[in-house]
């Protein structure tokens, strides 16, 4: 009589919603009456990892080695990943494991073929702060309303600030990095640019100052490197390795731990800049890409209500494009309930209840889940580590019953990679070459700079008298007239006509901004 079988009717209920027939990851075993049953596996279909998730618990219970555990397997069944590694501890997953009497009693408990395994691994960091490729965006692809989520800036400074880039859109003036930005407002907020200020409906100069003053703010904390270029492709992030398995991309976040709205933001840009390029597919046997957005909360707090619209839009929509999102936080009630209502794929570890609060939190979490036999309560306050309350879509998007699962133990290193072994494997990477130098090219910066010189130099006395000043201004004008008539001839021709119309379309096409008003040049 098989494990299973032995069950009360209950228990084999649960059981039995987990009896997948496809390609499915193994979480680990059923837990019932303080037993664990290993002949009653819990696991996940791997066509609905599309469908989004939430891995939560308290600190210590277990979360980062369920992103290992998942990941490991999304790898090996082809399938890349995103990790943010916030605590510096995911890096192991490169490195296979070592067998230890904790890890063999465990395997033994869950019924698993336990084999010490890497996982092909790519190491990024913000800006090429920490160890691992740079990540950097342009200003122009980061867009208005995520930097306005990063300067922490008000409904009304976030919309001026969406003005400020559409005339920068509108004016060739290409923002890559925060200095060319610093200069647009700049330029705005001078006695040369008022005229231009006026012509940009809703933008007061109080309100351009504010902006102005934040952004030197910004810089003056060091945030220069985070933007500018190479720009990082997020098309990096969706490759495999020759032998087929899914490369896990780990953006190395502890050196910018102090700056949690930055890290975070720059999550949702990965994200938005994704959902911007990728084609639909519609439902696929496996996703593209699973990206796990560490310390979630962090992303909604203090947002505005359109920041929120476009997390919830982006996450609604990017499903269709292969991409599966699992956000990583300590409670459901730290994901906004539009948002919470499309993550079909629970894992859920330990609450603590030793305060009021915490007690709030735990009722709130259990009236997330579907109905179960468990008392909930006192099941999520009693779990141990490595233990988890699960719930799943099945392979017909029906979500499976509440199952108490204790997981099973990932296979690579359950440690961080020590700093010099990790900048060996990043400066072997045939990506760091590609984005380790930054660049700096000609931009609004360079532009706005060239033309106050020009126009200084122009204004100044030539051959020291105000009759040279005189000779000057007419040689200019004549010169002008001359270009004017040139200018004129040419577009007045048909071939520059139909080159206009034509280029036309393609900056129309260049600076239409997606969710968050993000956009770049495509490659």
């Amino acid at each position: 009589m098989s494990d299973s079988e032995t069950l009360p009717a209950e228990a084999r209920e649960i059981a039995s919603g987990y009896a997948f027939t496809g390609a499915a990851l193994d979480l680990g075993a059923l837990l019932w009456d303080g037993s664990c049953h290993a002949g009653a596996p819990v696991r996940i279909p791997l066509p609905v990892l599309n469908r989004h998730g939430l891995v939560a618990g308290a600190t210590g219970t277990g979360k980062t080695k369920t992103l290992q555990l998942i990941s490991e397997q999304l790898s090996a069944q082809g399938v890349p990943v995103f990790l943010a590694d916030v605590k510096g501890d995911l890096s192991g997953i490169a490195r296979p494991g070592q067998a230890n009497a904790k890890v063999s009693g465990r395997a033994a408990e869950v019924a698993q073929q336990w084999t010490p395994a890497g996982f092909p691994a790519e190491f990024y960091a913000l800006g090429g702060i920490g160890h691992g490729i740079p990540v950097r965006a342009t200003i122009t692809s980061f867009g208005p309303v995520l930097l306005s989520k990063v300067l922490q800036l008000n409904q009304t400074q976030e919309q001026s600030l969406g003005l400020i880039f559409h005339y920068a859109d509108t004016k060739g003036l290409e923002l890559i990095d925060l200095k060319d930005l610093r200069a647009v407002v700049a330029f705005l907020t001078s006695d040369e640019g008022k005229e231009e200020l006026k012509n940009i409906g809703g933008l007061s100069t109080a309100t351009a100052g504010v902006i102005l003053r934040s952004l030197t703010a910004f810089e003056a904390q060091g945030m220069s490197d985070f933007f500018g270029e190479p720009e990082f492709d997020t098309a990096e992030l969706l490759r495999t390795s020759e032998d087929g398995r899914g490369i896990v991309s780990v953006l190395e976040l502890p050196a910018v731990q102090d700056k949690p709205q930055l890290f975070s933001t720059f999550l949702m840009w990965l994200l938005a800049d994704l959902f911007h390029d990728l084609p639909e597919v519609g439902d696929a046997d496996k996703p593209k890409l699973v990206f796990f957005f560490d310390e979630a909360h962090l992303l909604f707090n203090d947002a505005s209500k359109a920041f929120l619209d476009s997390i919830t839009q982006t996450v609604r929509l990017i499903r269709s494009k292969g991409v599966g999102v699992f956000f990583v936080t300590q409670t459901p009630k730290d994901v906004p309930s539009d948002v919470l209502g499309q993550l079909g794929n629970r894992v859920q570890h330990a609450l603590r209840a030793f305060t009021p609060d915490d007690q709030k939190a735990l009722k709130a979490t259990v009236k997330t889940f579907p109905n179960s036999p468990y008392d909930l309560e006192e099941l999520l306050t009693g779990l141990g580590t490595g233990e988890a309350v699960v719930t799943v879509l099945s392979e017909k998007g029906a979500p499976t019953p509440v199952a108490a699962t204790r997981l099973r133990a990932p296979e690579s290193r359950m440690g961080p990679v020590e700093g010099a072994e990790l900048d060996r494997s990043v400066q072997g990477s045939p990506l760091y070459g590609r984005y380790a130098q930054a660049v700096d090219r000609e931009s609004a910066y360079e532009k706005l700079t060239a033309a106050a010189e020009a126009e200084a130099a122009a204004e100044a006395p030539a051959g020291g008298g105000g009759g040279g000043k005189a000779e000057g201004r007419a040689k200019a004008k004549a010169k002008a007239k001359d270009e004017e008539s040139l200018v004129e001839q040419v577009v007045s021709s048909g071939m520059f006509k139909s080159l206009a119309r034509s280029v036309g379309t393609q900056i129309g096409r260049e600076i239409t901004r997606s969710l968050f008003g993000t956009a770049r040049r495509r490659r």
